[in-house]
């Protein structure tokens, strides 16, 4: 029963476009993940997998732990490159050589950048190069100080007591000094993941979505509730039909975008703490951590606006109805973000959309107040999507099961 309503899904003319659409997607995707460039010391942008690897050696030369005389080491490197003849030419040319050799500490420097702001929300790309050797010791002081600043004037009003002393205690726990590496592979895969779920997603709500409506629309639900099986077994088949279709093309889609992106760029850097890449973040974890919370956020994520599309599909016993929920779910609360409160912020926080951005939610300052104890969203939303995806499955069986003919 199970193999016949799958096949059912792929049978359809419909359905098979959607997957064509997902996999031109994944190459789309892929090829933006995918596209860097380097620039040589001749001053000429290459790009290409030679690119890549110029890019690695140049940023692996700085790898290691990013200890006080590291720091003190790339600031004097960064000043002698901002110092040379060939940064302060108006030559092209000549400007394009200079970057040449800041390539290798760019994310370093883009560090140095958020640590000696001028406030928790600044940023000025050209920062670093005010930097003198004896700023080096405050590059780790700098974030906590910053943090309070900006808790005790801007964000006074945002937060609780509790709150603000949870952020400065997440902040004081962090461990340092980091270890630093070449993260570009990572970095490019957590910028378009978001996109590749959500096309992901909507491609999955589609075909879905007739799963549990199609008896109806082709007048055959008489047959399908009278047979031996059909209030049963069948409907059953249906809900574990659904959750194989979401799991296989999820996990292969995500897996497909994340082997190519990272066997072209590289999987250096997978040790490395996500403030490299997203230094506000409270969440103490690594980068290979945050991948697998996206990862898992992803698949959560799918399998809940699957089974809401599969439950409103069955409840009015309309596709059309179903397949806007994926949408509905997605793209209005980017509309509603533009109420600035702090309730709608914490209700934004645990909307569904978060799962399929979970790497985004991880530098979002979402916190939460839970038994007397403050919380982050991340965990609150593993949990209650699990709960809520779990409480589906039953409920949506007994929903189609006692449904009546037409």
């Amino acid at each position: 029963m199970i193999r016949y309503e799958i096949k059912k899904v792929f049978s359809s003319t419909g359905n098979k476009i959607a997957l064509l659409l997902l996999l031109l997607a994944l190459g789309i995707v892929c090829y933006f993940s995918c596209n860097i460039s380097y620039v040589n010391e001749l001053g000429e942008k290459n790009t290409g997998f030679a690119a890549v690897k110029s890019l690695q050696m140049a940023q692996k030369k700085w790898a290691g732990i990013l200890d006080e005389n590291k720091i003190r080491n790339i600031i004097a490197e960064n000043k002698k490159i901002t110092h040379s003849k060939e940064y302060l030419s108006k030559n092209t040319v000549e400007n394009e050589i200079a970057y040449s050799h800041i390539q290798g500490i760019e994310g370093i420097r883009n560090l140095f950048n958020h640590s000696y702001a001028l406030s928790f929300q600044d940023y000025n790309y050209y920062r670093a190069n005010d930097l003198v050797e004896t700023d080096a010791p405050n590059f780790y002081y700098n974030r906590i100080t910053l943090l309070k600043k900006f808790l005790k004037e801007d964000g006074s009003v945002q937060f609780s007591k509790k709150e603000k002393t949870y952020l400065i205690h997440q902040y004081e726990i962090l461990e340092t000094p980091f270890y630093y590496d070449y993260t570009k592979g990572w970095s490019q895969l957590f910028e378009f993941a978001p996109t590749m779920i959500m096309i992901t997603m909507l491609i999955l709500g589609y075909l879905v979505a007739g799963i549990f409506s199609n008896e109806f629309s082709w007048k055959a639900d008489a047959i399908f509730f009278s047979s031996i099986y059909g209030r049963n077994k069948a409907s059953a088949a249906k809900i574990i039909a659904g959750f194989c279709i979401v799991s296989i093309i999820y996990i292969i889609s995500i897996l497909a975008y994340t082997g190519i992106t990272l066997l072209y760029l590289g999987i250096d850097g997978w040790k490395c703490p996500i403030q490299i890449n997203q230094w506000k973040s409270f969440y103490n974890i690594t980068i290979g951590k945050e991948y697998l919370l996206i990862f898992i956020g992803g698949y959560l994520g799918c399998l809940f606006i699957s089974f809401l599309s599969m439950f409103v599909s069955a409840k009015t016993k309309s596709a059309a109805i179903a397949v806007i929920i994926p949408f509905v779910l997605i793209f209005l609360p980017s509309f509603v973000s533009n109420i600035q409160h702090p309730m709608i912020n914490k209700i934004l926080g645990l909307l569904p959309d978060q799962l399929l951005q979970m790497g985004t939610a991880l530098n979002y300052f979402n916190l939460y107040s839970i038994a007397g104890k403050i919380i982050g969203a991340i965990p609150i939303l593993l949990t209650i999507y699990t709960l809520l995806t779990l409480l589906l499955l039953p409920i949506i069986y007994q929903l189609y099961r006692h449904k009546k003919m037409d």
